[in-house]
Order: structure tokens, then C-alpha cells, then sequence
């Protein structure tokens, strides 16, 4: 446990146990107990825009991911795959803390913002990746990610064309998307499936056997 987040056995339980059996520690989250399978029954089960979308289903964080992969290769077809990789993942840590809109982000402060940024780090060294998200490839994925929050706003929750582009900016030249929310299941499925073909092209070995855990 990192220096300053030691607890007491009388302070309130910090720990999520996981569908996998994983207990991951929210103040210390340890690599070792992250699962993409987690991840992404979780994602699938978390709506953007905090549900007030149109629709029978809610778009999911999970759907979002895989388009905002996808914008990502659109922008620049020659990306790595790990940094596609990265664009999937960008959003992971809210399978654990869920998809505050940005404005309450920014209300939460700093200490949301360290517990998030702890989070995602652990994400990415489960998965093979840098803790820290290179800078051209981090501006790159919110390219991408204020590109899709565009084609969300206009289509799913009720902001106009000219509201979009003042809050999102314009999608990139040559991409269109019309967005239909999957049922929980299916996006969980497309999130594992593009995980798949993500990894083994990025050259990783099989998440189950990234650590050796016995």
C-alpha cells in the first residue's frame, strides 16, 4: 500500500470484488486484480451522458470505446496498435468509478482527479501498456473522443448542431457515424472482440497470462 493511504480495520471497506473473484483495492489498485472481462461487463453497463440519451438502450461506455478506437485510426491510419489499444482502454477506469460528466468532474477537483489517473495507470501496466499515455497519443485519443461526445450530442442527447461544435468541435474530415445503442451483452461482446484483435496485433501475451499470479 502506497505511503499516506494506510487504513485502519475500523474505516469503511475500499475494496470492489469484481464478477472474476478479483478484490481490486479502489485506493490502491493493483494491476494483478484487473480483468478485461471486468472491464468490460462493467463499461457495457455504464451510459454516457448519465442515461439522458434517446433510445430504447442507453449508449454505453463500452460502445463509445470501440468508436472512439476507430476515430482514432480514422485520424491516423499508421497509429501503432498499442496506442489503439490505449483509445479502447481510454475510458476503462469508469468500469470501477462509472462516467461522471465532465462538469462534475471538474467540481469533484484534484483529488478525483489523482484516484482516477492512480486507477487508469494500473490499468495500462495489466495490459502491457505505459503507465503514462505518451502526450501526442493522449491528445490524439481526445481528438477522437470529442469526435464521437459530437455524433452522441447531436444524435442521441438533444444538442444542437451548432451546440456540438462549440462544446466537441467538428468530427474529422471523411468520418461519419450513425449511432445505434447496443443492448448491454452485444457491447460487452464488441469490447472483448476488439480487445482481442488489439492485443495479439500489439504482440501481447494473452491477459491471462500477462502476471503470473500463483
Amino acid at each position: 500500500m502506497r505511503k499516506g493511504l494506510r487504513r485502519s480495520t475500523s474505516e469503511p471497506r475500499a475494496w470492489q470484488r469484481m464478477l472474476s473473484g478479483r478484490r481490486l483495492d479502489l485506493l490502491d489498485p493493483s494491476p494483478m486484480d484487473i480483468e478485461i472481462e471486468d472491464i468490460a461487463h462493467g463499461l457495457a453497463r455504464v451510459a454516457r451522458w448519465n442515461g439522458q440519451t434517446i433510445g430504447e438502450n442507453a449508449f454505453s461506455v463500452a460502445q463509445h470505446s470501440v468508436v472512439v478506437e476507430e476515430i482514432v485510426a480514422h485520424i491516423k491510419p499508421d497509429v501503432e496498435p498499442r496506442w489503439r489499444l490505449a483509445a479502447l482502454l481510454h475510458d476503462a477506469s469508469e468500469y470501477v468509478i462509472g462516467d461522471m460528466i465532465s462538469p462534475f468532474k471538474a467540481a469533484l477537483g484534484v483529488d478525483y482527479r489523482t484516484f482516477e489517473e492512480r486507477l487508469e495507470s494500473a490499468i495500462h501496466l495489466r495490459f502491457g501498456l505505459p503507465a503514462r499515455t505518451p502526450v501526442p497519443i493522449k491528445t490524439l485519443i481526445k481528438q477522437a473522443d470529442r469526435a464521437c461526445a459530437y455524433f452522441e450530442a447531436t444524435q442521441l442527447a438533444g444538442f444542437s448542431h451548432e451546440e456540438s461544435l462549440a462544446f466537441f468541435d467538428a468530427p474529422p474530415a471523411g468520418y461519419s457515424l450513425t449511432i445505434d445503442p447496443l443492448p448491454p451483452a452485444q457491447a460487452q461482446d464488441r469490447y472483448l472482440q476488439r480487445y482481442a484483435v488489439l492485443s495479439e496485433a500489439a504482440g501481447y501475451r494473452s491477459h491471462a497470462q500477462a502476471f503470473d499470479t500463483e
